[in-house]
């Protein structure tokens, strides 16, 4: 953590900032540590690019630190102090100093010498106004005498440093704060334990060579949360644990953790004890067992020690489980991610995945994909129990979607057909004959009912055949097939019996003697797990979700590979295949399928939301915010609707509905099909591509789509005149992860090695991996081109279960109607990827919305996107005039961008000052007015068009490279980075 942190205190709790927050990210962390101190439920709405989980981080987890400090019985002060020199001793030798009541000692000077923050009231929301009053301190409630320091080291960020790291470790001298502290506190109704925090402590932590000191003063009370400590040899207070809530931090990928985590480690949180939970495919390091597709699988069989041999890395997953090691012995203090946790696995031969899983139990923040958080199959094998703890899940715009999945179930015919195999030979070898016979019988009921059922079945078309029921029909054919909510938990109990892999033969010398005892493969107990789940669901609370779900029984076809089948000669005698023969072929094959559909999400949420402390869900594109609440079934007492942090002139919103040839684009499937329109399309890319220097994002509707423009493109030379231009990547429907990030490292080295073409274009899908949570910062994405809106297929069997489902429900329930809902479902994945495009407040691009009913129709089109974008966007009536505008907009970014560097090559050390004398420099064009109205679409120019226009009149910096040639921007330089709260480089301000 660098020295420019800041304070703030927001409802009595303390936080750590690593910089000075924007008015968003103070929304946010007032909205969050109101919900945490009362235990509510928050949901929270920041654009892209804002700075969410850097607040969602630092809120939650200072807040933890502080029912932590309050269990000691004080010491918040000292805490804190700690935590912002944590940050600068992370290269030190020093050990890090341990989190215990015994090392917390407090010294009278330190006690002196304690500043405590200003106090600033901001009970409204942060507006831009109160903003300016926090970060000047100019107008204050209540002001306390602090101590006075020489205005040198007040403007010198460097000194803080080594101030710091000279008092922070000298144990005989007495501890000064060399920098004044600031923070800010939101006046709340807050319980009174919460208004009042701990006085101020002294926390320090001591030389190598005091070592004998710090042991010897460990005495009364035991540590509970020392990393020193034996974990066998202390007393820990068990209950003071319980008290304190762990923070549960899910995001949809495992992509985005790794970002979380770098997030983290800015912060001055960044030594927390944490772990992330991930799948054997991210994280196992046996070289026997990663390089296949059914880890789990071999996986088991080498922990159950099958074939004789076993997992060396298992067994050596202690090297490495415990926080302590991790951070003392493996040098792993601070914040680390999936990549960190897998080379040390390597390098110790040790499992890393079952590390991750053992360090949970000691971690105070938890990551992972939040399906493992939803999924109640997933948190019995891992292990994760929320009661009482916080749950935080980013990027929570496609929550409802795996809710629903997360009760849901799919069941292949042949699957179930293999489980019932493997069932009936464990009978006929007698092991554990009445348990399994039990099973099989449940087995031979449901795949002789499948076989009936398929005369009903109607047709659909596409070669697709179906049959649905409601949950309480279901419910009744099953009680005539003998399953009533009594046998179930019956069929349930011997289900986790006969998955016990030891029981007992008897008592021997008083104590119990155990023998190993066969099971079914993991791939048969996971279709009668995945089957009792849904079940128990069914039959809860007096069968109270069965009209939640819909079950339909599916029969389509499938190309199958599979080997040819052996015939028969002319006399009856079996032929021979040759080796060419033997191959696998692709066969057409006959899939039978039965699906439990849960409708709504809020039964997955059933589970959750009466038994975590708090709900905290956040996302981009969460409106309209009413839905969650109705279809979660969970009351958010707090909602937030935060602004953007970009100024407007930073970014161009505008759609275009006719193509270089004057054709009305409308990406309707009718109109997607024909040539014309796809001939168009790739004119208008082609020119948005010699228009826009660098990285572009094109996003389409789908994968059939981007198949078809492909390939219509490539016979027309329109692709090879993309790649002439740019470097053309392609998003693959599938393929493995090393695969992707090959495609993407190509993206970047095209963008950032741009000599014989002008970077690159990346063809994607919206709902795809590129969508969702990748980072393409600054040049990686200078202009995002979305074609069409991204419905959901409205010939999928699911989706209109759906739609109907709210329309059922809609007034009893307060839900979305179905065409609503459906809607709702494409602004979401549209809002997503254009949130591609701006990553950081000093960012700028364009986002170009490709379709005609935007202009036609904007009440109903227009209103579903995101509230900035909503309030940028610029009905373009031709295509040159709409290239005219966004040329014009390029070059003029362009043009400051440079002017930036220009400025910090200038103001680099060593080169001559610049006071007020010099020659008047360029301001960055999102500063040059900041008192933007909403524009009215359609009615008059751009606000960064008239921004540009004051700006290119005065003329005061012609570049030496012509703008139509300037296509180096500034991706390295600093003063991007570090712009004041005006935009002005700080190293320029006399």
């Amino acid at each position: 953590m660098t020295s420019s942190s800041v304070d703030y205190t927001i409802g009595g709790v303390k936080i750590h900032f690593p910089c000075k927050a924007y008015p968003s990210q103070l929304a946010m962390m007032n909205s969050i540590l109101r919900g945490l101190n009362y235990g509510q439920h928050c949901l929270l709405e920041s654009p892209t690019g804002s700075g969410k989980s850097l607040a969602l981080l630092c809120s939650a987890l200072g807040w933890q630190q502080a029912q932590f400090d309050k269990t000691r019985g004080g010491g918040s002060e000292d805490q804190s102090q700690s935590y912002k020199t944590s940050g600068d001793h992370k290269r030190s030798n020093i050990s890090i100093p341990c989190d215990c009541v015994c090392h917390s000692k407090v010294s009278p000077a330190s006690k002196e010498t304690s500043v405590k923050p200003d106090v600033v009231d901001l009970t409204a929301s942060p507006s831009k106004e109160t903003s300016e009053q926090l970060h000047a301190g100019s107008q204050t409630t209540k002001s306390l005498p602090r101590q006075k320091f020489p205005d040198s080291h007040l403007g010198k960020t460097s000194q803080f440093s080594i101030l710091a790291d000279q008092d922070d470790f000298q144990p005989a001298r007495k501890r000064i704060r060399t920098a004044e502290s600031k923070g800010v506190v939101f006046t709340e109704e807050m319980p009174e334990m919460n208004n009042h925090p701990s006085g101020p402590q002294q926390w320090t932590a001591k030389a190598k060579n005091h070592g004998d000191d710090l042991a010897s003063s460990c005495s009364s009370p035991e540590c509970f949360q020392c990393p020193c400590a034996s974990t066998k040899g202390s007393v820990k207070d068990e209950n003071a644990k319980k008290m304190i809530p762990k923070i549960f931090f899910g995001t949809r990928t495992h992509k985005q953790i790794t970002q979380i985590a770098h997030e983290m480690k800015r912060t001055a949180y960044s030594t927390t004890p944490m772990t992330i939970l991930s799948s054997r495919d991210h994280t196992c390091v046996n070289p026997d067992v990663a390089p296949h597709s059914h880890r789990n699988e071999l996986c088991k069989d080498l922990r159950e020690g099958k074939d004789g041999r076993s997992c060396r890395y298992y067994h050596a997953v202690q090297k490495m489980s415990h926080q302590s090691k991790l951070q003392l012995v493996h040098g792993m203090q601070q914040a680390w991610d999936i990549e960190d946790l897998v080379s040390l696995g390597k390098r110790l031969r040790s499992c890393s995945y079952y590390a991750a899983r053992e360090l949970m139990q000691s971690s105070r923040i938890v990551f992972c994909p939040y399906n493992y958080l939803l999924d109640p199959m997933i948190r019995e094998s891992m292990a994760i129990d929320l009661a009482g703890h916080i749950l935080v899940l980013d990027e929570a715009h496609n929550i409802e979607d795996c809710a629903r999945e997360s009760a849901s179930f799919t069941l292949d015919n042949n699957g179930l057909l293999m489980c019932r195999e493997e069932l009936d030979g464990m009978v006929n070898n007698n092991i554990r004959r009445s348990q399994h016979e039990l099973l099989r019988n449940f087995c031979y009921s449901l795949t002789n009912w499948i076989q009936e059922s398929q005369s009903l079945l109607s047709d659909r078309g596409y070669e697709n055949a179906f049959k649905v029921w409601s949950g309480k029909d279901i419910l009744g054919i099953f009680h005539g097939l003998g399953i009533t909510s009594d046998s179930f938990q019956m069929l349930k109990k011997t289900l986790a019996e006969v998955l016990e892999k030891e029981e007992a033969e008897g008592f021997v010398s008083g104590n119990e003697d155990t023998k190993q005892v066969a099971t079914i493969s993991s791939s048969a107990s996971t279709v009668l797990k995945g089957l009792f789940m849904v079940l128990d669901f069914l039959y809860r609370d007096n069968c109270r979700y069965c009209e939640d779900y819909k079950v339909a029984l599916q029969k389509n076809y499938a190309w199958v590979s599979k080997a040819p089948p052996e015939h028969q000669d002319a006399q009856g005698f079996m032929v021979q295949l040759s080796n060419k023969q033997r191959r696998k072929i692709k066969m057409k094959t006959e899939v039978l399928t039965l699906s439990f559909w849960c409708l709504n999400p809020a039964v997955a949420f059933s589970d959750l939301s009466g038994r975590v402390h708090s709900i905290v869900l956040t996302s981009g594109t969460l409106s309209p915010m009413g839905s969650f609440s109705s279809e979660l079934g969970v009351k958010f007492s707090i909602q937030l609707e935060a602004s953007h942090v970009i100024n407007k002139s930073q970014v161009w919103v505008g759609t275009v509905g006719e193509g270089p040839q004057g054709r009305k684009l409308c990406a309707t499937f009718q109109h997607a099909e024909t040539f014309a329109f796809q001939d168009e399309v790739g004119a208008l890319l082609l020119h948005v591509c010699q228009v826009v220097a660098k990285g572009v994002l094109c996003f389409l509707p789908s994968y059939k789509m981007l198949d078809k423009m492909r390939d219509r493109w490539t016979i027309t030379g329109v692709w090879k005149k993309l790649e002439q231009q740019k470097t053309v990547i392609t998003e693959p429907r599938g393929g493995g992860k090393g695969d992707f990030d090959e495609l993407l490292q190509i993206y970047y080295s095209a963008i950032k090695c741009s000599e014989e073409r002008d970077g690159a274009l990346l063809m994607a899908v919206c709902r795809g991996k590129v969508s969702e949570g990748l980072d393409f910062t600054d040049d990686n994405a200078r202009a995002v081109v979305t074609i069409g809106i991204p419905f959901p297929n409205i010939k999928d069997l699911q989706v209109e279960l759906k739609m109907k489902y709210n329309d059922q429900h809609c007034k009893s329930r307060g839900l979305l109607p179905g065409h609503r809902w459906y809607e709702i479902q494409a602004y979401r994945a549209l809002n997503q990827a254009l949130g591609r495009c701006i990553r950081h407040r000093n960012d700028w691009g364009a986002l170009i919305l490709v379709d005609n009913r935007y202009k036609n129709n904007p009440n109903k089109y227009i209103t579903g996107l995101s509230k900035w974008v909503r309030q940028l966007v610029y009905h373009h009536d031709t295509f040159s005039g709409a290239m005219h505008s966004l040329e014009t907009f390029s070059q003029a970014q362009q043009k400051w961008s440079h002017a930036d560097c220009q400025l910090s090559a200038v103001s680099s050390p060593g080169s001559p000052s610049i006071t007020k004398d010099s020659p008047a420099l360029p301001k960055p064009l999102d500063r040059l007015d900041s008192s933007h109205t909403p524009m009215k679409a359609g009615l008059e120019s751009p606000e960064w068009q008239r921004t540009i226009n004051v700006a290119l009149a005065v003329q005061p910096f012609q570049p030496k490279t012509p703008v139509n040639d300037l296509h180096l921007t500034s991706v390295s330089c600093t003063c991007r980075e570090t712009r004041n709260e005006r935009g002005a480089c700080p190293s320029v301000i006399s």
